[in-house]
């Protein structure tokens, strides 16, 4: 089996995640994912084929920051989730959830959501 290396740690620390199939006005509102700078997996049952553009809105859950953005489909696991890749974030928005991620992982932390539960 292959091995992979990622740039960044994935975390899931979202509150407040919505999904929305462009082209589609339905709103879905789905279970927190694991997120990195650049994408994220979303656990849906909802099945979308590779390339579909989507629109997903979230707010990280240590700051409170609000994202909003576009994503393009990688992959999808049937009945399980989505695998995306963020397409025209904001640069301050991928620092924000840069800067969420380097929070969360610091050694030592106590990794508290904003809600003050420990992970």
């Amino acid at each position: 089996m292959a091995t992979t290396t990622r740039d960044w740690d994935r975390i899931a620390t979202l509150k407040e995640l919505y999904l929305i199939y462009e082209g589609r006005s339905q709103e879905l509102a789905i279970r927190a994912p694991d997120i990195s700078p650049r994408g994220m997996f979303i656990n849906t049952i909802d099945s979308f084929p590779e390339g579909a553009v989507l629109k997903v809105r979230f707010r990280l859950a240590r700051s409170n920051y609000r994202v909003q953005t576009r994503c393009e489909v990688r992959y999808c696991l049937p009945g399980v989730g989505v695998g995306v890749e963020f397409i025209d974030i904001a640069p301050r928005d991928e620092k924000a959830i840069r800067k969420e991620i380097r929070e969360f992982t610091k050694p030592n932390s106590r990794k508290k959501t904003a809600h003050g539960a420990a992970h």
